[in-house]
C-alpha cells in the first residue's frame, strides 16, 4: 500500500519531466524511436530528418518513390503513432 506522500516510479518520472520542462523532447524522442520500429528499417534509412513541432511530424524521406508511398499512407502514420504514444501527439505528417 502506498503512503500519503508516496509515489509511483511512473508518476515521479511525469513529475520530473514536466517540473524540468523536459517532457517534449522526451515525447520527440520516443517518436523518434516509434518511426523506426512502425515503419521498418529500410523506411527509417530512407528517412534524414525526423522532428515535431507544435503537433506536426516532419519527415524528410530521400527515395522519391517512397516519398509518394508514404504521402498515402498519412493517415495510417498519424494512427499508429498516437496509438503508441497513448495518446493525440501527431495531428499531421509533412514529408519533404
Amino acid at each position: 500500500m502506498l503512503k500519503k506522500n508516496e509515489v509511483t516510479l511512473a508518476e515521479a518520472m511525469q513529475m520530473m519531466l514536466q517540473e524540468f520542462k523536459l517532457k517534449s523532447r522526451f515525447d520527440e524522442t520516443r517518436v523518434r524511436v516509434l518511426w523506426a520500429k512502425l515503419m521498418g528499417k529500410t523506411i527509417d534509412t530512407y528517412t534524414t530528418e525526423l522532428y515535431v513541432r507544435k503537433k506536426v511530424l516532419y519527415l524528410t524521406i530521400i527515395s522519391a518513390p517512397l516519398k509518394q508511398e508514404l504521402s498515402f499512407s498519412k493517415e495510417k502514420i498519424i494512427q499508429l503513432i498516437n496509438e503508441e504514444m497513448g495518446q493525440v501527439y501527431i495531428k499531421e505528417v509533412v514529408i519533404k
